[in-house]
């Protein structure tokens, strides 16, 4: 089960995009949480940040964000995550399902996605999921702590 974020999941928000697993693997540089502050609150602002929940437990996160005008029907998903200690637990394959659904009602015709290359657990579970790749987006990502670019594939998922 999804729903929208609120100032409430900000430590729960703020752990794993810091988180040293996860962090390779989403857009924010690590920062304190004061730096984080503005970041986290444009997402709120812009209501694209969703928490997922096992049970009552927040569980994973990710990001809805619709384009527009003549691309209104695909949204790009990003920011994805489930905390390291609910990983392998089926938690991420239900978090898609969700997500799925949430675009079906929303009435997308495509959800797009990247990943790293080299995140190989990812692009399987994205696979698993019903995304196919599209191709690769070179020196797409700069990892400013350790001073190199990642290739991304980029995924879509179509209805």
């Amino acid at each position: 089960m999804q729903r929208p974020a609120t100032s409430d999941d900000f430590d729960f928000i703020y752990g794993l995009y810091m988180h040293p697993e996860v962090n390779p693997y989403l857009l924010y540089d690590p920062m304190d949480k004061a730096s984080f502050a503005p970041i986290y609150a444009q997402l709120l602002a812009d209501a694209v940040l969703y928490v997922y929940y096992a049970d009552t437990v927040a569980t994973g996160m990710f990001k809805l964000i619709p384009l527009k005008h003549r691309t209104a029907h695909i949204a790009y998903l990003g920011g994805v995550a489930i905390a390291p200690e609910f990983a392998g637990k089926g938690h991420a394959k239900t978090m898609f399902d969700d997500i799925i659904a949430l675009g079906k009602s929303l009435q997308l015709a495509r959800i797009e996605l990247s990943a790293s290359v080299d995140n190989k657990r990812a692009i399987n579970l994205y696979e698993k999921c019903g995304f196919q790749a599209e191709g690769v987006l070179r020196k797409y990502t700069y990892l400013k702590n350790e001073d190199r670019y990642i290739d991304e594939l980029l995924m879509s998922y179509l209805y």
